[in-house]
């Protein structure tokens, strides 16, 4: 395992590199967009086999996060949506290559034909004492601009392990630009520095609109519908091998090497473990980065329990993973 991206995945390979993978397995750990979208990035842009494709997910069902299931019978579960815009471009030049569950056209020219039609536009963000604000000034001042840009530049290992509201005097909690940015993305002043960071650079761009939220996209349906289920048909018509049900538990790494290569994937289904060996050939892809990793579920009688990372499949792996390798994180 060699490298480290930008969103909490790791990535590793059996033994040495320079040598000849094109007929060697791909093993990808958690069955979230990530691993999907790796697969069909293989099969399409990498000419890689779909049999030698196998995904581990340790739930009953991929996509992760986007999940949107259920009936009316049984009452229905959506963790959570993603918005997209229109500068999405990895993830439409993937969905440009796979076709709707109908067959009518691709997933992205479904999106962008539906958001012709149907476009975001709320008519106010903000009330105050009963009365809307349709366009609210974002309130802040010199001190908090200034913040701002700072975090924009500032090197990424000096904000380890510090939250938003270490960098923010009070006054910037009550901004109408706070309200209306933590309530379309989810942020407490407790949360990540750097996570807060990482949004503002990806959309900056979208400021002007927050006031109305012009320019996001929706899917036809749920997420999991629009997408998940049309890339894991696609996948699976290429012979994509799913492993559902199954955690993996730890991987076995050659010690004393620069580059902690794989060499077995430690595995557990139904109560029962095994460890899958990883050839010279053969790659390992791990996704750690599931924002729904040890999540529990409640209902009208009954509030969800606050789990802890222990209760996270993801977490639990990532800390044997880093346990004496501080190179892991």
């Amino acid at each position: 395992m060699h490298r480290r991206t930008q969103d909490s995945k790791w990535s590793g390979t059996g033994h040495t590199a320079g040598i000849d993978r094109s007929e060697g397995k791909f093993y990808l750990v958690g069955g979230g967009i990530a691993s999907l979208a790796v697969a069909a990035f293989l099969i399409r842009d990498g000419d890689v086999r779909g049999c030698n494709i196998t995904i581990f997910e340790e739930s009953d069902r991929l996509g992760g996060s986007l999940d949107g299931v259920g009936s009316a019978q049984d009452g229905y579960l959506m963790r959570g949506g993603r918005m997209f815009e229109s500068k999405y471009l990895c993830t439409f030049d993937l969905f440009s290559s796979i076709p709707t569950l109908d067959r009518s056209k691709t997933v992205t020219e479904e999106i962008f034909d539906w958001n012709d039609t149907m476009k975001t536009s709320s008519k106010s963000r903000l009330f105050q004492d009963g009365h809307r604000l349709d366009a609210p000034s974002y309130g802040l001042d010199e001190p908090h601009i200034l913040t701002l840009e700072r975090l924009a530049i500032e090197p990424e290992h000096l904000m380890a392990n510090r939250r938003i509201s270490d960098y923010f005097e009070p006054s910037f909690f009550k901004t109408n630009f706070w309200f209306m940015w933590c309530t379309t993305f989810a942020f407490q002043p407790w949360h990540s520095a750097l996570e807060f960071r990482l949004y503002l650079r990806r959309f900056a761009h979208m400021v002007s609109g927050f006031n109305q939220l012009h320019g996001i996209m929706r899917t036809v349906y749920n997420q999991y519908d629009s997408m998940v289920r049309p890339l894991h048909k696609w996948l699976d018509e290429r012979g994509v091998k799913f492993e559902l049900n199954t955690r993996v538990t730890d991987l076995v790494l050659e010690e004393g090497t620069e580059r902690n290569e794989v060499k077995g994937i430690l595995c557990e289904r139904a109560g029962q473990s095994y460890t899958i060996t990883v050839g010279p050939t053969d790659s390992v892809i791990v996704t750690l980065g599931s924002m729904t990793d040890g999540s529990s579920l409640g209902d009208m009688d009954r509030a969800a329990l606050v789990n802890g990372k222990p209760d996270g499949g993801a977490w639990t792996l990532w800390k044997k993973i880093a346990a004496g390798r501080p190179a892991f994180g």
